[in-house]
């Protein structure tokens, strides 16, 4: 499939500012990312954008509890990857639990361990060119592009390699098995269908019933 990675006028609106100005400026209310003296706030996200960071929320932040592996955050959460770099606010990031001193009230300082976005159809070119290069560069080990537009529904996945480059995240029948959860795995299509599975359902899934029934007790 051809993607189309034109920058594009896009939507969201554009403030030139400071990072010091950025921070006195925005609110925890407010879904915007600075990048090199420019704000971009963020429009407000059509429904199968939110269901499909909700579902991912709730399945990648239960399996993280369920196996005390970290924490998952959604937007607006601030992450710096570098302390001169982007601040970024993505769909979705996890944080593993050997890496949670980055983690402060404020801001993740440093990468990710798993980042996920979900375009918008503003965010084709910031999403796979941007971030991407920002990310690889930063380190993030594994990140998720899932595009749920019409006619252009695919979920991608990208890994970092020894050498710190992304080569892309096998799919074997249709499943993608993390490399930063352990044991974590996903269909393809559970993230490209009109109408999501249910959370706990999946999650029953991936783990196992009997996982579950021994963590609540």
């Amino acid at each position: 499939m051809t993607i189309n990675l034109a920058p594009a006028p896009g939507d969201a609106t554009r403030l030139k500012m400071s990072y010091e100005e950025f921070l006195a400026w925005a609110d925890e209310d407010v879904h915007a990312e600075w990048v090199n003296g420019e704000v971009t706030v963020e429009m407000p996200a059509k429904e199968i954008h939110q269901n499909i960071v909700e579902f991912l929320h709730h399945i990648l932040d239960l399996f993280a509890r369920l196996l005390n592996l970290g924490r998952v955050h959604t937007a607006p959460f601030e992450m710096r990857v570098l302390a001169d770099g982007p601040a970024r606010e993505p769909d979705l990031l996890f944080v593993a639990n050997e890496n949670l001193e980055r983690l402060n009230n404020d801001r993740l300082v440093g990468p990710a361990d798993l980042i996920v976005e979900v375009i918008s159809s503003d965010s084709v070119y910031r999403d796979r060119v941007d971030k991407f290069e920002e990310y690889e560069a930063g380190g993030i080990r594994e990140y998720w592009i899932v595009d749920p537009r019409p006619g252009k529904q695919r979920a991608d996945f990208w890994v970092l390699d020894a050498n710190g480059r992304y080569r892309t995240g096998e799919i074997k029948d249709g499943i993608y098995r993390s490399t930063v959860l352990p044991g974590f795995w996903l269909r393809v299509e559970w993230l490209i269908v009109e109408t999501l599975p249910d959370p706990l359902a999946t999650l029953a899934q991936i783990v196992g019933k009997e996982k579950i029934i021994a963590a609540l007790g």
